[in-house]
């Protein structure tokens, strides 16, 4: 898929963004990645002058006084504010190799379940950031090439992207998507099921990023492995204070249960609308797992021993 602009530069270069809810990846042809930062946008609200983009913005989130806001433009897979996700692009690519490109073309990847309008949008974004021409690739099958997989073949292939606002599970063969679901549970979901379980739990409200710490460091979905505490501090719900509790790896593994329960039920539901040769290859091959969210301590246990026992 793709998309050309009125006008096209002279000189030209290959760049490849991974547009994610959470972060941004940019890489050039023959040099690898160049850039990883968060997807944060740090926004002057009274002239919506973008200010900050990346680690810079994220650095923000909660603590921004009155005239400014750090945002995110991505929501879900999808972009929620077209200017400034264009703003956001277009600061990636300066960061990545400053004045080093002229119309560059963009290759952009995007989730499988992605609409035809949330497609569109995001041409014209990395078209208006300065891009020659816009090509868009599902986010399994750039998962599946980055690990050097050989989608062109006929063997069958798992793969289990979670990212920070989608998981993308879909099995590949011979260069396109076979079967898939996206669903909208991922890494943030995460957090925010780890924020209501303090709450409810502890009585206590935490932050965004508080959240993503403590799941970072001692987050598990499994009840395999040695436990580990964090202390984490926040606001009293009773008092109003700051607060400080210790929760453990068994803490985050409830709290985690239901989100986890619902990315394997989707990894299972693929896998029953896999053709039957396609399932016997995933039998053999595993289960590629990607994302930020994949790094979940037991995540990988917890497909296998969930997903391959009862189901291949």
């Amino acid at each position: 898929m793709d998309k050309q602009s009125q006008t096209a530069g002279t000189f030209s270069r290959d760049i490849a963004i991974d547009l994610g809810t959470t972060s941004v990846l940019v890489a050039v042809k023959g040099k690898g990645i160049l850039l990883q930062e968060p997807s944060v946008v740090a926004v002057d609200r009274q002239t919506g002058k973008v200010l900050q983009a990346g680690e810079e913005a994220r650095q923000m989130l909660g603590r921004t006084p009155g005239d400014l806001i750090a945002v995110r433009p991505l929501r879900e897979g999808v972009i929620t504010d077209y200017t400034i996700a264009e703003a956001m692009v277009r600061a990636f690519l300066q960061k990545a190799a400053p004045g080093r490109f002229l119309k560059p073309r963009l290759l952009i990847c995007v989730p499988s379940g992605i609409s035809e309008v949330a497609e569109r949008a995001v041409v014209e974004a990395g078209l208006q950031a300065g891009a020659r021409r816009v090509y868009l690739m599902e986010e399994p099958l750039a998962a599946a090439l980055g690990a050097g997989i050989e989608i062109e073949r006929p063997e069958g292939h798992m793969i289990v992207d979670i990212g920070g606002g989608t998981t993308d599970v879909a099995v590949v063969a011979l260069g396109g998507v076979v079967t898939s679901a996206c669903l909208r549970t991922a890494g943030d979901r995460f957090d925010e099921a780890l924020i209501q379980a303090i709450r409810d739990t502890h009585h206590l409200l935490v932050g965004v990023r508080t959240a993503e710490e403590v799941k970072k460091v001692i987050g598990r979905v499994d009840g395999e492995g040695e436990g580990a505490s964090m202390a984490v501090k926040g606001r009293c719900l009773s008092t109003g204070l700051p607060r400080e509790i210790t929760l453990t790896s068994q803490d985050t593994q409830e709290a985690f249960a239901p989100v986890a329960e619902e990315i394997v039920l989707a990894v299972q539901s693929v896998l029953e609308r896999t053709p039957p040769e396609l399932a016997a290859d995933v039998a053999r091959s595993g289960i590629l797992l990607t994302g930020g969210g994949s790094l979940l301590e037991g995540m990988d246990r917890l497909l296998c021993g969930t997903v391959c026992r009862n189901t291949l």
